[in-house]
């Protein structure tokens, strides 16, 4: 998994080698071949970065109810959304056609510069 997550964290983020690779490893540590790791294992520094990689999909977060002592309690759990890094991982780039301003600007406008020259 690690290389196909390396590609789409250079593809998403426009990372270089370097710190995709690093980032990678680092998430990977954190999940030590785990599938699935509960939310208060982990630093706040770390949650952060997680809360990121979540809001682009990366990683899913599940919540578990269960009653404690008569409370009812919560935990949390990150795990890999392995189908939206795969897609991510092969994307095709979006080639920016550098003359889509002009088709932004109205017909109009073009016809009232056409008759002034």
């Amino acid at each position: 998994m690690n290389g196909l997550f390396v590609k789409a964290l250079k593809k998403k983020f426009e990372m270089t080698q370097e710190d995709a690779s690093s980032l990678a490893k680092t998430v990977e540590e954190i999940f030590d071949g785990e599938k699935e790791i509960e939310d208060m294992t982990i630093d706040k520094h770390v949650r952060s970065l997680f809360y990121e990689l979540h809001k682009e999909n990366f990683l899913k977060l599940r919540r578990e109810e269960y009653r404690e002592k008569g409370k009812f309690m919560r935990k949390y759990y990150w795990s890999f959304n392995n189908d939206t890094i795969r897609e991510e991982a092969y994307r095709k780039p979006v080639v920016e056609n550098p003359y889509k301003i002009y088709q932004k600007i109205p017909r109009n406008a073009w016809l009232i510069r056409s008759y002034n020259t």
